[in-house]
Parts: C-alpha cells; sequence; structure tokens
C-alpha cells in the first residue's frame, strides 16, 4: 500500500500540543516582523483549544484574534476572502452583524484543513497591520500544512 505524503505530513486532528507548536511558530515570524501579536486556534466546533498573547500585544487584539479562528471555522473561509463578500453589494453584505458580533470581515484567520480538505480548526491573528495579520495567519497556514513546527 503507497501512502500519500501528505498523510504522513499534515495532521489529521488538532490537539493542544499542536496548536501550541503552531502559535510559537507564529510567534517567532511575528517577532521577526515587529509584530506583538496574539495568536488563537479554535477547533473543528469553533472552540479555542489555545490563545497565547505576546509581552505588549494590544487588549482588543485578544478578542479579534479569537474571533478570526472563529470565523473561519464558522464559514469555512479565510477572512480576506469574506471581505471581499461582506463589502456593499455583496453576497454576505452585514454577516459581521450576525452572530453576536464574532464575525470579523478583515484579513489575519486562516482555516487549518486536513489533506482531504475538511477543515479541523481555524487560526487567527491581530496585532499588527491588517497587511501583517493576513501574513502571519497565512504563514501559519503554511507550516501547519507542512507540519514544519
Amino acid at each position: 500500500v503507497v501512502k500519500n505524503v501528505l498523510d504522513e505530513i499534515r495532521p489529521q486532528k488538532l490537539t493542544l500540543e499542536i496548536a501550541r507548536r503552531l502559535i510559537h511558530k507564529v510567534e517567532q515570524k511575528a517577532t521577526q516582523m515587529g509584530v506583538n501579536a496574539v495568536v488563537a486556534v479554535a477547533d473543528e466546533g469553533a472552540n479555542p483549544i489555545a490563545v497565547e498573547c505576546m509581552d505588549d500585544s494590544y487588549i482588543a487584539s485578544y478578542d479579534v484574534a479569537f474571533n478570526k479562528a472563529y470565523t473561519v471555522v464558522a464559514l469555512k473561509m479565510p477572512t480576506t476572502t469574506l471581505k471581499e463578500l461582506a463589502q456593499p453589494g455583496g453576497s454576505l453584505y452585514g454577516i459581521q452583524f450576525t452572530n453576536n458580533g464574532k464575525i470579523i470581515i478583515f484579513g489575519g484567520g486562516e482555516p487549518l484543513t486536513n489533506k482531504d480538505g475538511v477543515i479541523l480548526g481555524g487560526l487567527g491573528v491581530s496585532g499588527g497591520t491588517e497587511a501583517q495579520d493576513t501574513a502571519l495567519a497565512e504563514y501559519g497556514k503554511k507550516v501547519f500544512e507542512s507540519r514544519s513546527f
């Protein structure tokens, strides 16, 4: 039996250990970028697995990071994709006012999937500019997919 390489590389379940290791890698990248980030990982039900706040991160970034992780699981798409759909005239315009205000419509959230594209959880990053948060979340997704943590 020949195994798919991704079967061995990409995790099939998000655990606390995986979440912590992923967060650590994102924090290392944030440090290189000069960003004091809050990094959150949610499970497949959008419940928190782990959230870490780097020293001197913004207090407000805690809710934003977790809600980005929630959003990508709840809507099965990166927050950058949702941003486009939620603009005036977009098919999801106004969605940020649903779900008790937990939906975030700007960059910094990425779904974490298994080899078959099934969402295992979500990653949310907040603390920098939208471009920085987006870059950090995209980096975290790549780290998760390559299991280089």
